[in-house]
């Protein structure tokens, strides 16, 4: 494949104002839109911290001080809320445990409580609860899976079951939905793989089928959607990509025009992504932007595990093993 060069681009990626972006995300605490997302101020940490690794800038946040932060979110429980005296939830726990693995301080959690919170959330069919209330989806099968191998204790859960209920939520067009029976969605597409991915049995999927599927998504504009019908929305060059990573296919789609689109939807006045050109940034946004952009294969950027969302360099340090993905 021919090597991306910056000179390709009429929009250039705006790594300064991305960086100052991300680093002063903290600094709004006198707006209402900051503490309405207190529910979800793990997730934007390993969002934000995520982001900077990438762009190969980690020194913008202090990370003894973001782990002191992620610590004081566990919970008696074992998991972790999503900030401090919030229930815990395995969303909020596999944020937890990459950002802690990402600063490399995965030494100061107690490892066998979260295992142990972990584990009592498998259904005897296999599939995970969010939490103690209940509900089931298959993005927790792959929260649980990811954190569990991350912490090398993949055996305190039943793998075989799990993968069972993976399998069951397979459509008939490659792609894999929320639960048994639910619509294909590329988000949701992402997280069967990847927990297929992280247990070694992708030889489930249809390759060649689900990697027709998710070609798909790409439209006239070179972004992407998550479904049939929908708009096009910088997180699927994150959903879409990895997942035709992961089964070698990632050259079915048309990268430049991607590329295109991705900086297309960056504020090139204050920095960050957004869904699509002329709408607010979030740090959401700004993530699978630029990991869509490091798969893609774009100069100067550190490199992303598809599998993971995590630094290769991570996941490296953390001897799991993965095989090599292919980059455009």
């Amino acid at each position: 494949m021919s090597e991306i060069k910056v000179e390709q681009f009429p929009i250039k990626l705006e790594v300064e104002k991305h960086l100052k972006y991300l680093k002063e995300l903290n600094n709004h605490q006198d707006e209402l839109e900051y503490w309405l997302s207190e529910a979800l101020r793990l997730n934007g940490i390993y969002w934000g911290v995520t982001a900077t690794y990438i762009l190969d800038h980690p020194e913008i946040y202090d990370s003894k001080e973001i782990s002191k932060f992620i610590l004081s979110c566990q919970n008696e429980d074992g998991g972790f809320g999503g900030c401090t005296d919030h229930d815990s939830h395995l969303l909020y726990t596999l944020s937890a445990i990459q950002v802690l693995a990402i600063c490399d301080t995965l030494s100061e959690v107690n490892k066998d409580k979260v295992v142990k919170y972990v584990a009592k959330l498998q259904n005897p069919d296999g599939s995970f609860s969010g939490d103690e209330w209940g509900e089931v989806d298959t993005r927790f099968s792959y929260c649980a899976l990811s954190c569990l191998k991350i912490l090398h204790r993949l055996d305190a859960v039943d793998v075989p079951k799990a993968v069972e209920y993976v399998k069951k939520c397979m459509n008939f067009d490659g792609g894999f939905g929320s639960v048994e029976s639910a619509e294909s969605h590329s988000g949701q597409i992402f997280c069967c793989v990847g927990a297929l991915a992280i247990v070694d049995r992708l030889d489930i999927v249809d390759a060649d089928k689900l990697g027709w599927w998710l070609a798909e998504r790409q439209l006239p504009n070179g972004g992407l959607n998550g479904r049939p019908e929908k708009l096009e929305d910088v997180c699927y060059s994150w959903w879409v990509l990895s997942s035709l990573s992961i089964i070698d296919r990632i050259h079915w789609i048309n990268k430049e025009k991607l590329i295109n689109f991705i900086l297309s939807c960056q504020d090139t006045e204050t920095g960050g992504f957004s869904d699509r050109q002329g709408d607010m940034v979030d740090v959401f946004h700004t993530l699978f932007g630029i990991t869509g952009l490091s798969l893609l294969g774009y100069p100067n950027l550190a490199k992303v595990d598809p599998v993971y969302c995590m630094p290769v360099s991570t996941i490296e340090r953390l001897n799991i093993k993965t095989r090599t993905y292919n980059q455009i």
